[in-house]
């Protein structure tokens, strides 16, 4: 299903593509936004990754709100804020609350794991939002679905290797890199639950609302958990916490582009190329090599959520709005 151009929220950034290569297909061109996103966003991780070596994860959170609304003024102040009025506005504030959490889970499972297995450990949302639209929403889950998410979570025990003493989680103890492998299941799990409020909105709140609302509640929200910890970044700080507002905003505006170029079924797949970003990134940054285990923990989940996206498109449950895409997005923050 394509989205009716006059819903897409979006900066030009990505939309150049489609003046530049005009004969190009848009199958292609919603490839290469995708490719694009998944980009800006194994970038958005190492940036979080690198400004965590100094500030507090939870303010790093606080800043990457604080520069993604900064990029967003001028969309908002272009736009107004006409069709805000809503009347349902408290489960605006669960979605901003729960998005919170994750966004602060994620974040310190970034600094705490290996780069490349907290990636990977963030795709495990579809599986999560699977079995809760199943238990939640009462959707129907047929047996191949449950099949390829129950794979999913066999991959994640295969990349973490629980119990064998040579896993970098080491048994998911509470300590060190098994908090931060429990830190990033925990902020997929949220996710998923987000991912379904979200849904629920979609269906009688406008997108730009949805997408407002997220970024006008999570700042102010986000600044208390990371007041206790506060301290202002050094000088030479503030350039990646800018890069890092940068990276969030043309990723999530390059991701819904792709969504309205193509189908959800077709261009999904290529937002799993952020894996292969972050390996990159994990060895020439941070000088982590990924073991086999990873690699093939990592495509087993992969694998499954790509299937669990084909069944839902065969059977027209995929909700393909620029909020849900937004919101498939906020995973990678």
């Amino acid at each position: 299903m394509r989205l009716p151009p006059d819903r897409l929220i979006f900066m030009p950034l990505p939309s150049r593509l489609d003046t530049r290569f005009p004969s190009l297909p848009a199958p292609l061109i919603a490839a290469i936004a995708m490719i694009i996103s998944a980009l800006f966003f194994a970038g958005l991780s190492a940036l979080v990754r690198h400004i965590g070596e100094t500030l507090h994860p939870f303010e790093v959170a606080f800043f990457r709100n604080l520069a993604g609304l900064a990029f967003m003024l001028p969309w908002l102040v272009r736009h107004g804020f006409s069709g805000l009025h809503t009347g349902r506005l408290w489960l605006y504030g669960w979605r901003s609350g729960l998005s919170l959490i994750s966004m602060l889970c994620n974040f310190t499972s970034l600094i705490l794991l290996p780069f490349e297995q907290a990636i990977a450990l963030s795709f495990t949302t579809p599986l999560f939002a699977t079995m809760g639209a199943a238990l939640i929403l009462g959707e129907t889950v047929r047996l191949r679905r449950w099949a390829a998410t129950i794979a999913g979570f066999l991959g994640v025990l295969v990349m973490l290797r629980p119990g064998t003493g040579h896993s970098a989680v080491a048994s998911l103890a509470l300590s060190g890199a098994g908090l931060g492998a429990l830190l990033g299941i925990t902020a997929a799990m949220v996710s998923a639950v987000v991912t379904l409020i979200v849904k629920n909105l979609a269906r009688t709140e406008p997108s730009d609302a949805i997408v407002t609302y997220m970024v006008l509640l999570l700042t102010p929200m986000s600044l208390i958990p990371a007041l206790p910890f506060w301290q202002w970044p050094p000088l030479m700080v503030w350039p990646f916490i800018v890069a890092m507002g940068a990276c969030g905003s043309f990723g999530h505006m390059c991701y819904i582009r792709a969504f309205a170029l193509s189908d959800a079924s077709a261009v999904m797949p290529y937002d799993y190329t952020r894996l292969l970003f972050a390996a990159a990134i994990g060895y020439f940054a941070f000088a982590e090599v990924p073991d086999p285990w990873t690699w093939a923990g990592a495509a087993i989940i992969v694998g499954s959520a790509i299937y669990i996206a084909h069944r839902e498109a065969l059977a027209k449950q995929t909700l393909v709005e620029p909020a849900v895409a937004e919101e498939v997005a906020e995973r990678s923050i």
